[in-house]
């Protein structure tokens, strides 16, 4: 088997590259990142210092950046579910809404995590309180894109879909999506029956007492 993913579970972007995998049923050897596998940390770190999930390895091939590294599995390893349209405009769409979800869901949402394991000079309040504003004008916009639309860019699942499930997911625990926007949370609740994810949070279930503001008792 070439292919390797050096992650965790409990990632979000690690998440991200294991529903494309999944939903494409690529076979994978999956290295988890942990305690009890020190020679998988030590060799994911040899191969990027960077030291940010996940890392991909196709042979003596890593590619990182999860974005990136789906884009290649469609190139290298394709399979019957086509997670980049054909079409160049409508594969830029959908890298657009990539990037949306990546920096304006994501990143809020990471923020007020990384505040509350103390990596930024400010109070989990603090954090919390920015990362509920950013989510807030975050959600207020995708509930107008969303529309009309099954998945992130219309009927069919892609790229933007594998980065929306992982950054709803975790930020509606850290601000919930309101009841004002019935279309984003119908859509969120579409991704959490999605086959790819549903098995990607069920994998990571065991590791919820990690998530630093206190993970629900829901999803």
């Amino acid at each position: 088997m070439s292919l390797a993913l050096y992650g965790h579970p409990f990632s979000s972007y690690t998440q991200k590259a294991l529903i494309a995998l999944y939903e494409n049923g690529t076979p994978f050897e999956f290295r988890c990142i942990g305690p009890d596998t020190p020679e998988h940390a030590a060799e994911w770190l040899r191969r990027w210092p960077m030291a940010r999930f996940p890392l991909l390895l196709d042979g003596e091939r890593q590619i990182v950046e999860t974005s990136l590294a789906i884009e290649y599995l469609q190139l290298a390893h394709p399979g019957p579910v086509r997670l980049l349209p054909a079409d160049p405009m409508a594969a830029l769409d959908v890298r657009f809404l990539d990037r949306f979800f990546d920096l304006y869901v994501m990143s809020p949402m990471q923020l007020a995590v990384d505040c509350a394991l103390k990596r930024y000079p400010m109070t989990v309040e603090e954090g919390r309180a920015i990362a509920s504003e950013r989510l807030e004008r975050a959600y207020a916009w995708l509930e107008g894109h969303l529309a009309g639309k099954t998945w992130a860019a219309g009927e069919a699942f892609t790229l933007a879909d594998c980065a929306a499930a992982p950054s709803l997911f975790y930020a509606d625990w850290v601000h919930p999506i309101p009841e004002t926007t019935p279309v984003l949370r119908a859509y969120r609740t579409r991704l959490l029956a999605r086959p790819s994810f549903a098995r990607a949070v069920e994998e990571a279930r065991p590791f919820r007492p990690l998530f630093p503001l206190g993970a629900p008792d829901r999803d």
